[in-house]
């Protein structure tokens, strides 16, 4: 009996420790799972925090470099004076005159030569100057005489020439005429693109502010006075002198186009002289229309001789009550033909040069004056020897 209770003793002591192993057993795995889910957890939380930290500080250092490697911001490119923003622009920068040779198509140059300040007051001191718009096949022959009706007057006078596109001869440097050759395009006598050419001329003319009035001339063209009476007689007067009058007849209203209107109808059909005078107010107006000279674009051709008539039919309908309705230049059409007469060397003498000053009287500022003409033509090559004998005797050069 006391073998049997020693042997179940034994066995539930084994049994126990069984027991107790197999617990320890369990704690340790417990434990080692415990572990490994906590180490888990601790390793992903720590992979989490570190990569934010990189996160966080990545656009930091990005955004630094990305400074210093940037170059400051390019400052706007200003137009009219050539520079950027970021230079010091004043009024005087903007009012320099551009160089009359640029990159400028029609468009471009039609637009910019059409923007005008509203305030008419100039906000500087401006010295209003006449710009003399020389239209010529190539040179001007007859140089040598403006020269010296030019003489002495800077500041008060621009030039612009427009020629051929073929003529590439240069004007010698101490000339009036060198460098103020504009881009030009073909003209052919008669046809609308000589509108063009004027156009074209008022609008490089027109870029430098100081300009105000505008005279077109011819390479035949010369001056019946001298610069100051010139310039005084077109700076001091109140109205442009575009010659418009309706003749009947197959070479006025025959020229009229029905396809013209409503824009144009033959009651306003004018003709006149292709050699104009003009103030800046009117000269801006013609570099602006879009609806009158696309008309004579499409309609004015052949026989109808646009020169003739877009002027005096545009200034007549628009402006008519700040024209004079006559033309300075003085020409010679007692012989007919579609051109008027031309004159020779030995048509020059200090008598023929007296008449043509004063043959005429006209009104000028609401009086009665005999200076009616401040410029002729025909004048040949050849006549250029007896011009600058008599004329400077005659019209009183400035010496």
């Amino acid at each position: 009996m006391k073998g049997e209770n020693s042997n179940q003793s034994i066995s539930y002591w084994k049994l126990f420790n069984a027991q107790m192993h197999f617990f320890n057993v369990l704690s340790y795995f417990l434990l080692f799972g415990c572990g490994l889910s906590l180490g888990v957890i601790l390793s992903f939380h720590l992979k989490n925090y570190s990569l934010a930290l990189h996160i966080t500080q990545l656009p930091l250092s990005t955004r630094s470099a990305s400074t210093l490697a940037q170059p400051p911001p390019s400052q706007p490119f200003n137009p009219v004076s050539g520079t950027s923003h970021g230079d010091r622009i004043g009024l005087t920068e903007f009012l320099e005159p551009p160089h009359v040779i640029h990159d400028m198509d029609d468009k471009e140059l039609l637009w910019r030569a059409s923007l005008a300040p509203r305030i008419p007051q100039y906000p500087f001191h401006r010295v209003p100057k006449v710009a003399f718009l020389f239209l010529t096949k190539g040179p001007v022959p007859l140089a040598p005489l403006w020269e010296k009706f030019f003489k002495g007057h800077q500041g008060l006078y621009s030039i612009y020439v427009h020629s051929d596109p073929s003529f590439n001869l240069t004007e010698p440097e101490g000339s009036v005429f060198h460098g103020r050759r504009i881009p030009s395009k073909e003209v052919e006598w008669g046809n609308v693109n000589m509108i063009e050419a004027e156009r074209r001329l008022l609008a490089n003319a027109l870029m430098d502010y100081s300009n105000q009035r505008f005279v077109l001339l011819s390479e035949a063209c010369i001056p019946l006075f001298n610069f100051s009476t010139v310039y005084s007689y077109l700076i001091n007067s109140t109205q442009s002198f575009v010659e418009s009058y309706d003749l009947p007849g197959p070479v006025g209203r025959g020229r009229y186009s029905r396809r013209m209107r409503p824009q144009v109808t033959i009651q306003q059909w004018r003709k006149g002289a292709q050699w104009f005078e003009m103030d800046r107010d009117l000269a801006i107006e013609v570099v602006s229309d879009q609806i009158y000279f696309p008309v004579f674009q499409k309609y004015c051709k052949g026989a109808c001789y646009a020169d003739e008539h877009y002027l005096p039919t545009f200034v007549t309908m628009k402006f008519g009550n700040k024209n004079s309705n006559r033309t300075l230049t003085w020409v010679d059409w007692s012989k007919g033909g579609p051109h008027p007469a031309k004159f020779i060397r030995t048509n020059v003498t200090i008598e023929f040069l007296e008449r043509l000053r004063s043959q005429s009287q006209c009104q000028y500022n609401g009086n009665t004056t005999d200076i009616c003409h401040l410029f002729a033509r025909k004048f040949s090559p050849d006549a250029l020897y007896r011009l600058l004998k008599f004329a400077p005797k005659v019209m009183q050069f400035h010496e």
